[in-house]
């Protein structure tokens, strides 16, 4: 009879080992399995996170996908000349990646060879980008819609707008004549310039009539061209003694010789 509750207790627990260890194996699969899941969960989430990030175009980034376009390629003055030119004057010169004026040899008011930085192509509606940075009490600008019908204007001011470029130490730091104003029209909302030698980000943004500028992520000016308010701005202003100032709705993009040291890299737009 001993014998016999013996065999008995023997076979339940062998049965009762087995049980266990399926157990134990099911509950392991079970753990791998979800394991596994929240894992390929997890490399989804962060390949959506990468694209996001990817998708994301930073300020130099340029992307055919999105319309953005380059305007200067790092290395020369490619795509652009002097006012009334057929070719960037010397005094234009490149190096390490950004476009600089040479003022080594100044005459009156602009450099020897120099001009206005003229692009070669003309823009209508568009969002140009740039970084610029002046040199202490330094003056220039970025004009855009200029006519280069040199029988008829000397100067890109004659018909180009212009958001300023200028350090605060400039004599001629006035109202709407300061960094990110349109100058001589619109003073700027918020003053968001940085110190002289240090870069700026500009944006200039033109959609059929409305005008935005943005320095250093700061809309500056936001105003409508063409209208009654417009031609008011500009007859109260130094450019009324040209008839065809800011009448223009395409032309060139320009950067300003004014005679001081200034650097511009980073230059890209796109067609709206």
């Amino acid at each position: 009879m001993q014998n016999r509750w013996l065999n008995m207790f023997y076979y339940l627990n062998q049965i009762n080992i087995k049980v266990m260890s399926k157990n134990l194996i099911l509950i392991g699969f079970a753990a791998l399995l979800f394991s596994c899941n929240n894992s390929a969960t997890d490399n989804k989430d962060n390949s959506k996170d990468t694209a996001a990030v990817a998708a994301t175009p930073m300020f130099n980034e340029l992307s055919t996908d999105t319309g953005w376009v380059s305007l200067f390629d790092g290395q020369t003055t490619n795509g652009w000349h002097s006012y009334g030119k057929s070719a960037a004057g010397s005094a234009w010169k490149v190096k390490d990646g950004v476009l600089y004026l040479d003022t080594s040899n100044k005459k009156d008011w602009q450099i020897t060879d120099g001009g206005d930085l003229t692009s070669n192509k003309m823009y209508k509606n568009f969002d140009l980008k740039l970084e610029w940075r002046i040199s202490p009490a330094g003056n220039s600008g970025i004009m855009f819609h200029v006519g280069e019908d040199t029988a008829k204007y000397k100067y890109s001011f004659w018909t180009g707008p212009e958001m300023q470029i200028l350090d605060k130490a400039h004599p001629d730091a006035t109202v709407k004549h300061m960094a990110g104003d349109l100058y001589d029209l619109i003073s700027s909302s918020k003053r968001s310039e940085k110190a002289a030698g240090e870069w700026n980000q500009a944006e200039i943004v033109c959609m059929d009539s409305k005008l935005d500028f943005y320095l250093n992520g700061v809309n500056t000016v936001s105003t409508f061209m063409w209208d009654d308010q417009w031609n008011k701005m500009v007859a109260a202003s130094k450019f009324v003694e040209w008839p065809d100032f800011g009448t223009l709705k395409q032309g060139h993009i320009v950067l300003q010789d004014h005679g001081n040291m200034v650097e511009f890299k980073n230059i890209m737009i796109k067609n709206l």
